[in-house]
């Protein structure tokens, strides 16, 4: 179980919460709706719709759109929405997962298909990438939390496979099947989670420099816009002397 290396951020943040607020707000809602549907509407009872209200949470939602969100799931009258997975390549040869949740598949596909290839990328066929990717769990703490050393400690006795931490924060990796039980074995001593999903951890990462980071950035901003997509997980690396420079 590595420790205490230097994290850099798979996924691109870069201040989207601020930035779009009721757009994060929309897919958190819409994470929640389709989590309390498929299982009980109760969090303690159901780990998936506990990990999106903590992570509604953490993004400071209101409590009546959290609770909207599942009452519209037991209401009956929700849009059936459907999960689904889009590999690509992206500027610098970057391989991305790009994840959505759609009811109607073929306007996502074009927003997503559009979105990549007019930013210097391109979408290929599924498991085109994956295969270049772990699926593990991930648990995410803000770095107020403590030190790194006292998060690994208590990451270890919880069965987590792999810590990460930075000064954004601690990310805590898991594997796929143990991602809920490490999860509550953490909050007796580190309190609720930020999140708690399945991701994609890529085995190696790309070095991106300046130029492609720019579009590399511009086409997760563009498929961040997009009311469909989830999450975009990306196996590019980028280094702080050229994260300044793109300020």
């Amino acid at each position: 179980m590595a420790g205490h290396s230097k994290f850099k951020n798979i996924m691109h943040r870069k201040g989207a919460q601020d930035k779009k607020r009721s757009a994060a707000f929309s897919k958190l809602s819409r994470e929640i709706t389709v989590a309390a549907k498929m299982g009980t509407p109760d969090p303690d009872m159901n780990p998936r719709l506990r990990a999106a209200v903590n992570a509604a949470k953490a993004a400071s939602m209101p409590k009546d759109n959290i609770a909207r969100a599942i009452d519209k799931a037991t209401r009956g009258d929700a849009e059936n929405y459907e999960e689904v997975r889009y590999e690509g390549f992206g500027p610098g040869g970057v391989s991305l997962i790009i994840e959505a949740l759609t009811d109607n598949r073929n306007r996502t596909a074009t927003n997503v298909r559009t979105a990549v290839s007019k930013n210097g990328g391109n979408l290929g066929a599924s498991g085109s990438v994956s295969h270049g990717f772990d699926r593990m769990g991930l648990i995410t703490y803000p770095a107020s939390v403590g030190d790194a050393e006292k998060v690994f400690e208590a990451a270890l006795e919880a069965g987590a496979e792999d810590v990460q931490s930075s000064d954004e924060g601690h990310e805590i990796w898991t594997a796929q099947a143990d991602l809920h039980e490490v999860a509550r074995a953490l909050e007796p001593v580190l309190g609720e989670y930020e999140g708690a999903k399945l991701a994609w951890r890529p085995q190696t990462n790309v070095q991106v420099d300046e130029s492609d980071a720019a579009t590399l950035f511009k086409l997760i901003d563009t498929l961040d816009d997009d009311d469909d997509v989830q999450q975009v997980w990306g196996n590019y690396e980028v280094s702080d002397e050229v994260m300044e420079k793109l300020g």
